[in-house]
């Protein structure tokens, strides 16, 4: 089997070809772009949330079809998940296309459709850009929680 014929199937064409949320938000709680040096895909989100869940997303997309397929599930998934879903929903990609670890499940499991990537490692960044990028929001975000606590309620 060629690259072109296991890792560009039908089910990753249709990801990459119908992206949601690809606008920026206009005040968003943080931004972060993850770049690949390798083959300049380049995504670049934003994110609000509400405690631990996202609330508002957006994302610019100038990537390859394996990381626009990325996203585009990224796009579809994020409202509603919580931080700590969305770091481990990362981890599970990493481990699925680095270590042959298992597909994600639930909502989740259309990235199953990227396992093949596991086979092309010059392929791999661009597929976790979006993840990358997420993650480092999420950082941003808790972090200026935690240099800025929210006062407690005066009873």
């Amino acid at each position: 089997m060629t690259l072109q014929e296991n890792i560009y199937s039908q089910r990753i064409l249709r990801l990459a070809s119908d992206i949601p949320r690809c606008e920026r938000l206009t005040a968003p709680q943080a931004s972060a772009t993850a770049h690949s040096k390798l083959c300049g895909s380049t995504i670049s989100v934003d994110l609000s949330m509400d405690g631990d869940v996202v609330t508002d997303y957006g994302q610019e997309v100038k990537a390859c079809l394996l990381g626009q397929s990325s996203a585009s599930i990224m796009g579809r998934e994020i409202i509603g998940s919580t931080a700590s879903e969305l770091r481990a929903i990362a981890e599970v990609m990493r481990k699925m296309l680095k270590e042959d670890g298992p597909v994600p499940t639930g909502k989740w499991e259309d990235l199953a459709a990227l396992q093949p990537v596991k086979d092309y490692r010059a392929r791999q960044p661009s597929t976790l850009l979006v993840f990358d990028a997420v993650e480092d929001a999420i950082s941003q975000i808790e972090a200026k929680r935690e240099t800025n606590p929210t006062p407690a309620p005066a009873s």
